[in-house]
């Protein structure tokens, strides 16, 4: 896939934990060497362990740019990704949360957990009330997803959540199909007549 005029930096969130199913480090690899390849740059949380460190590591094998972005206290901990291109160590969480949204032009979460979960809900809060008009998508490995789509689709017919900004997610289940994806859909949300 050819790098997008306006993706040029993805930013991914995901698990610090490798998870119980083995499925997912490699998703996570796989997708970070896809970012490289595509000429994209990673942006993601700067720590060397879970799901974090092999997409970091996934992307820098490919020969890609990775920026890690880092809170003070969990750098401490030595958890840190030591051989990125660039790591930035901020104050705290919510430094670390709005630099890496400045940082991307598009939002990618892999599975995870609670942190996971709370960036990835507030890229889509922003995107609803308009604060920005970046993609965003789940890599779905191994139905991962399915429960969180589920209960969307029922927020949605509840009337919590419009159905357009529950379509407008980008989902895919193999790594390698989503960066193409997410760069039609990027493309059509810059189509004037397109947007809603």
């Amino acid at each position: 896939m050819k790098a997008d005029t306006r993706v040029r930096r993805v930013t991914v969130f995901c698990g610090a934990s490798s998870g119980c199913r083995p499925v997912h480090l490699r998703a996570a690899a796989e997708f970070g060497r896809a970012v490289a390849e595509a000429g994209l740059e990673l942006v993601y949380g700067g720590a060397r362990v879970g799901l974090m460190g092999a997409v970091a590591d996934g992307a820098l094998r490919g020969g890609g740019a990775v920026t890690g972005v880092i809170p003070r206290h969990l750098s401490r901990h030595e958890i840190r990704h030591t051989g990125l291109t660039r790591l930035l160590v901020v104050e705290d969480m919510h430094q670390r949360k709005a630099r890496m949204a400045e940082l991307g032009d598009a939002f990618v979460a892999l599975p995870g957990g609670l942190g996971t979960a709370e960036e990835l809900f507030e890229a889509l809060t922003w995107a609803q009330i308009g604060l920005h008009d970046k993609p965003c998508a789940l890599l779905d490995t191994g139905g991962f997803y399915q429960p969180l789509l589920a209960f969307l689709a029922h927020a949605a017919a509840e009337g919590f959540v419009s159905r357009r900004d529950v379509d407008g997610i980008v989902v895919c289940e193999r790594p390698g199909d989503l960066l193409p994806r997410l760069a039609a859909h990027a493309a059509q949300m810059e189509t004037p007549c397109e947007r809603r």
